[in-house]
This record gives structure tokens, sequence and C-alpha cells, in this order.
């Protein structure tokens, strides 16, 4: 590989890195824990303990990072995210 190409898959790999978002969920008082921990599962792809250690970091960190990807993909994930009544934002 030359320097050029090596370079290139550089910019690239950066790229790539700071085009990412996420979605964060926050803490409220209204939802159960496994109303969160399932809602998780079922609409970012979470395993069991990956979806109950963010529900955990909600709930004493007061917001979480839940998924991180393209806007495009996250787009839907955080409208049904909202729509099973967690709080969640796309940054």
């Amino acid at each position: 590989m030359s320097t050029k190409e090596k370079i290139l898959e550089e910019v690239v790999l950066e790229e790539a890195i700071y085009n990412q978002n996420e979605i964060v969920m926050y803490n409220d008082d209204v939802n159960t824990f496994d109303h969160v921990i399932d809602t998780l599962i079922r609409v970012c792809n979470h395993t069991a303990e990956q979806a109950e250690q963010c529900s955990l970091i909600v709930h004493y960190n007061g917001k979480c990072t839940v998924k991180t990807g393209p806007y495009d993909e996250l787009k839907p994930q955080c409208t049904q995210l909202l729509e099973a009544g967690l709080s969640a934002e796309i940054f």
C-alpha cells in the first residue's frame, strides 16, 4: 500500500468516526426498568445485558448513549423509543 493510499484510508476512517451520531436516553420517573430493557432489546437490538446496563446508567447518571451510527439509521430507532414513552434524542 502506498503512502497516498494509507493517508486516504486514514481520512476515510476519520470521517466515518466523526460522522457517527448518538441516541441519548434520559431518566424519567415513569417507565419501569423492565419496560426500558425490553424496549432497548426490541428497538436497538441490545442484548439483555446491554439493555440492563444502559437502564442502570440512565437511572444513576440521568442519561446514557444507547446507540451510535449514521443519523438515517438512528432516526427511526429514536422515534420508536419516543413512541414507547422513553425520553431520547439524537446528537
